[in-house]
């Protein structure tokens, strides 16, 4: 991992602790699709066997949840990925009990599968932790400025029904979630066009081989559903105290203090 992000990531426990002793630091680490906010998450846990991780993407709604939420809201809430499809509750859950000296089960989410991992494989953390980092594309997000349709995906949202439901989730879900953490660090992407390479690195290293046509396509409209909060959060809409600026082969150039 990146000596720089690993030091902030333990500057930001330590200053979490010695300010609230009585329970595990809270951290959120946000950056767009690829930028290696799991990666650097991940690595600063196993670091740290006192520190817990785990990410939104492990707590997306099953698939059968987001068919119902799109048969009562949009069709394009069927797709994970945007505010509104990731159980909080199951997340504040998860917090409150690492916190405690129990056994705590860390969800797990399929993407293979598009649904929860079977709980049976879920991986086990022995409390109370001293700190709990939480990542996500979105981790920190603020709602994005309405516009109109600018991608073949918004286009299909023509009443705006989809966008005006991400942004309420944002202010009725999201944002009283955020408002328990201590911190946020944001992974700062180049820009936005890297995003695509670096999710179809991700794609073709989890299949061991090179995307095919379809493939590419698939993913160039699952990309299409993220790209209006991503774009509003490498703008600088997030909340994030920290920012941790990266070039395209994912280095820290710069870290920066909002």
């Amino acid at each position: 991992m990146s000596n720089a992000i690993a030091a902030l990531l333990a500057q930001l426990v330590a200053d979490a602790r010695a300010a609230h002793p009585d329970r595990p630091a809270l951290i959120g680490v946000g950056g767009a699709q690829g930028s290696g906010k799991s990666f650097q998450c991940a690595a600063f846990a196993q670091a740290h066997p006192r520190v817990a991780h785990f990410s939104l993407d492990d707590v997306y709604l099953t698939h059968d949840e987001r068919q119902q939420l799109a048969e009562a809201l949009h069709p394009l809430f069927a797709t994970r990925g945007v505010p509104g499809t990731h159980d909080l509750s199951m997340a504040r859950g998860v917090v409150a009990r690492l916190g405690s000296p129990m056994v705590t089960e860390l969800p797990r989410f399929d993407k293979a599968r598009d649904d929860r991992a079977p709980e049976s494989t879920w991986p086990t953390f022995q409390g109370p932790a001293d700190a709990i980092l939480i990542d996500g594309w979105c981790m920190g997000a603020v709602a994005a400025a309405m516009s109109p349709p600018f991608n073949a995906v918004e286009r299909e949202d023509a009443t705006g029904a989809w966008r005006e439901g991400i942004t309420a989730f944002i202010e009725t879900d999201y944002e009283p979630f955020f408002d328990a953490f201590d911190k946020f660090v944001y992974l700062q992407a180049p820009s936005f066009e890297i995003v695509r390479r670096w999710r179809g690195e991700q794609e073709e290293k989890l299949l061991g081989r090179g995307l095919k046509t379809d493939e590419r396509a698939a993913l160039d409209r699952f990309i299409m559903h993220y790209e209006r909060l991503t774009r509003s959060m490498l703008a600088g809409f997030h909340r994030a105290d920290w920012i941790a600026h990266l070039d395209e082969a994912r280095n820290v150039v710069r870290i920066e203090q909002r």
